[in-house]
């Protein structure tokens, strides 16, 4: 399984594991930059470089301001790939400007974002899919032919419609995708140090404020990625 999700997670200062578990972290980073890769941009370089043919010029579409989507967007850009960026927050929504999307479309504005997503990019290649039900409809509208959604995240559901005319219309791909493996994240630190890419950081919570770090991430104000101390 995948630990902290199918068993227990490492909120611990002392953790046991197979040397298997483990493996080098990028030299440039440190410890708390490195703690954000294993499964949030794991998950976004597995769905972006791993799973999907994606060449300099492609449009990606990222969802958000969570972890995995900073990381695919800065991931997408290091690929030389266009990148169409969505939020509900204009302040956000500069960021992830400041942070290299070429495009920006508040959601909560734009409800059909999916359709104005196409006709402002032509069709995207890849959607990193991290709303689940809730937003699919819209990520199979913003498809080119051929295009393929990375089943991330189920943030609004688990499980729900799918708009399946449209959907093989597009000959579209739809990929779950679940952190990574060894290799994977081999390839990703290695592609990492050569990149000198360095995560978003937002907030750092001392272990004893655990619960005050998942109310943080509960309540959406975060950009990027929350970091748990744990000396």
């Amino acid at each position: 399984g995948v630990p902290g999700d199918h068993e227990d997670g490492f909120a611990s200062q002392s953790v046991t594991m197979s040397a298997k578990g483990f493996s080098p972290m990028p030299r440039h980073m440190s410890f708390a930059e490195a703690a954000t890769l294993p499964c949030a941009a794991l998950t976004a370089w597995r769905a972006l470089v791993e799973e999907t043919n994606l060449r300099s010029g492609d449009w990606v579409l990222v969802q958000g301001t969570g972890g995995v989507s900073i990381f695919a967007l800065q991931i997408a850009k290091h690929l030389g790939c266009k990148v169409i960026a969505t939020s509900s927050s204009e302040a956000k929504l500069e960021k992830l400007r400041a942070l290299g999307a070429d495009e920006v479309i508040n959601y909560r504005e734009e409800p059909e974002w999916g359709r104005l997503a196409s006709e402002m990019t032509g069709g995207v290649s890849l959607v990193v899919e991290v709303g689940g039900p809730g937003t699919v409809t819209q990520s199979v509208r913003a498809l080119r032919i051929g295009g393929t959604i990375s089943m991330i995240g189920v943030l609004t559901g688990i499980s729900g419609d799918v708009p399946l005319a449209e959907f093989f219309q597009r000959n579209a791909v739809m990929s779950g995708i679940t952190v990574g493996s060894h290799l994977h994240q081999a390839n990703m630190v290695k592609a990492f140090e050569e990149w000198e890419l360095k995560p978003v950081l937002d907030r750092s919570f001392e272990l004893a404020q655990l619960g005050d770090a998942f109310r943080y991430q509960e309540s959406g104000q975060h950009f990027g990625k929350i970091v748990l101390n744990l000396n």
